[in-house]
């Protein structure tokens, strides 16, 4: 029987991306204004009861939280929400399933376009090629529960990921599998406002020119660009973020991965 408010025993392993859920709550309440500036965040011992989970997740989370400038962390005192920049911080690539979850819904995903191609020139010149380069094209519908959570269109360099020639991409959407395969050094959003075309209204199942966020990101390791998405979201499914590069990428920490 499961002891209610226990961590963990020593080597039982916790859910697969439990410290991205955490995390991924706590950044939504501190971004949306739900903790505000000066705010006390739970205690180490408080997070591990609610979340069930060892006193090393919790850690990890405060500290990756501390190091993007969301909060800050007082000797004996607790962790406190810092008074926010003039743009949101960004932790880490999200993962859309991590997002999906940490809102309480079931999640699915469906690939709706796989093509093998050539690059354009505006593609071959962002992948820092002379002419074109071989790259997969893929279109993948994210759901939470019953509703469209966001329209994903993305280009994958196959110079740089040649693994994904063959993927299907049934088991893990793209995003996820990247996360898993590719070490990245550098990830750069840029965000824009934009009207629903008639293809992503009909996919996202909403009006035609209803507002949509677009979230584009190029995602590199070392000097390559690995791959390029555009995350086409509701307008009420999602939250502003800023150009960033990973926490991990700090003296002696291993690499991340998109």
């Amino acid at each position: 029987m499961k002891t209610k408010g226990r961590a963990p025993a020593p080597g039982r392993q916790e859910p697969l991306f439990l410290h991205q859920r955490i995390l991924v709550e706590i950044q939504d309440k501190i971004l949306s204004g739900q903790w505000p500036a000066g705010r006390r965040i739970p205690f180490e011992h408080e997070l591990m009861k609610q979340y069930q989970c060892s006193r090393m997740t919790v850690s990890k989370v405060l500290t990756r939280l501390a190091q993007a400038g969301l909060i800050e962390r007082r000797r004996k005192a607790g962790s406190f929400v810092r008074r926010p920049q003039s743009q949101s911080a960004v932790l880490d690539i999200p993962d859309v399933k991590t997002e999906v979850i940490a809102r309480g819904l079931p999640y699915h995903h469906q690939i709706l376009k796989r093509r093998k191609r050539r690059s354009s020139r505006a593609e071959g010149e962002l992948f820092g090629k002379d002419g074109v380069v071989p790259v997969l094209e893929i279109e993948c519908l994210h759901m939470a529960g019953k509703r469209p959570f966001c329209l994903e269109h993305r280009v994958i360099n196959l110079l740089a990921v040649p693994e994904a020639t063959n993927e299907s991409f049934e088991e893990h959407s793209p995003g996820t599998w990247l996360l898993r395969q590719v070490p990245w050094t550098l990830a750069e959003h840029h965000i824009r406002a934009a009207a629903a075309t008639p293809e992503m209204a009909a996919a996202l199942q909403i009006k035609a020119r209803s507002s949509c966020l677009i979230v584009e990101r190029t995602t590199r390791s070392m000097d390559v660009t690995i791959t390029f998405v555009r995350l086409a979201y509701p307008g009420d499914m999602h939250q502003l973020v800023a150009s960033f590069t990973p926490i991990a990428a700090v003296p002696g920490a291993p690499p991340r991965r998109p």
